[in-house]
């Protein structure tokens, strides 16, 4: 798929790329205190093997940030500090070697404090990130939430580093509304070249998060806009990283080892088959058998689960491998654009396998 990736500045998050011409990066946050050790290495190790490439931290102490060297010791993975109101704790994080900021420059004091922090930052080359979120714009002093205010929030805290010769900057600018959200980051993305974090903030859980989720992330991606992704979801933060990473395949941002096609079912399909089990078996086992295969291959491979006779033919044959429903709980093995044989459908999931070695 073709694009047209907006170029920005490329900043370093420990061994994170994030802009310039590297690949777009996902990630996410923990959702327990840090000062929980053992379950916040456990949490972040498990982010980083769904496909996290960096994970930020909520430290709201200046003893939160002593927990950062401990936790460096067991996990590999970047780590961004989210600070807020407290430069001093931002102090302390680089201290103990964290790997990127998140501030709010407007609210953690006086000039002097941000200008006491660039310069611990810039010393190690620690990337900031500027978050403004609909939550956070002074209402005061802009009047109301909106596309506008939202970026002239974000330069407000821009023009601060900038102020202090700082560049290593990743700008993030999210509302819980969509549109709000995408325009944005278009205005942003016209009037500066450092990397944008896109999302949609606050989205809820679920169906409805990751839909709207899809929705925003997609149309900025398409339109070359956004550098690293993070989709917000109540509850575990490994549905969030498996979502986001679901987003970057789907929407060919990121290679993908696989694709199943499969068919709603309707009233033409026999009901001996149960399409959705035969699908789900499949995936399992594309996913404990050939994934790791195909990501160090480099190869692609398309999966067909069809219920019946009118499209089900074309899509099994079209696919490297797949099956088409019969009648009597039968189905119709394709592989290569070949017709092999009918076969019981207790049969089709091992089958496929066979044809998936064979096509390796």
């Amino acid at each position: 798929m073709n694009y047209s990736r907006r170029k920005t500045i490329p900043v370093h998050a420990g061994s994170l790329i994030i802009g310039g011409d590297a690949p777009i990066s996902l990630q996410s946050m923990t959702n327990i205190p840090v000062s929980q050790v053992k379950e916040t290495i456990e949490q972040i190790i498990r982010l980083h093997e769904e496909g996290a490439q960096l994970v930020r931290l909520a430290l709201r102490t200046e003893d939160d940030a002593r927990y950062i060297k401990e936790i460096k010791k067991e996990v590999t993975i970047p780590l961004c500090a989210d600070i807020h109101f407290n430069y001093k704790i931002a102090l302390k994080a680089i201290e103990y070697g964290i790997d990127k900021l998140r501030i709010n420059p407007g609210n953690i004091g006086e000039k002097e404090n941000v200008i006491t922090l660039v310069k611990a930052a810039s010393e190690l080359n620690i990337p900031i990130r500027i978050g403004v979120n609909s939550g956070s714009v002074d209402i005061k002093k802009y009047g109301e939430v909106n596309p506008q205010t939202l970026v002239a929030s974000a330069m407000e805290h821009v023009q601060i580093l900038e102020d202090c010769g700082f560049t290593s900057i990743v700008v993030s600018i999210k509302s819980s509304d969509l549109l709000q959200t995408i325009e944005a980051n278009r205005i942003f993305a016209s009037q500066r070249q450092y990397p944008i974090h896109i999302g949609l903030t606050e989205a809820g859980y679920g169906t409805d998060c990751i839909i709207a989720s899809s929705m925003v992330i997609g149309t900025l991606l398409y339109e070359g806009i956004g550098d690293t992704i993070r989709v917000s979801m109540t509850g575990d933060p490994a549905n969030e990283v498996r979502a986001a990473k679901r987003i970057l395949e789907i929407g060919g941002f990121r290679f993908r080892p696989y694709t199943i096609i499969a068919c709603p079912t309707c009233g033409r399909t026999d009901t001996k088959l149960d399409i959705l089990q035969l699908t789900q078996e499949v995936e399992s086992m594309v996913k404990s058998h050939f994934e790791k295969t195909l990501i160090e291959k480099h190869r692609h491979i398309t999966i067909a689960v069809m219920g019946c006779e009118v499209n089900g033919p074309g899509e099994a044959r079209h696919a490297d491998v797949g099956i088409a429903g019969a009648r009597d709980g039968k189905v119709v093995l394709f592989a290569r654009g070949e017709k092999k044989k009918i076969l019981k459908a207790s049969e089709a999931v091992k089958a496929i396998e066979e044809e998936i070695h064979a096509y390796l």
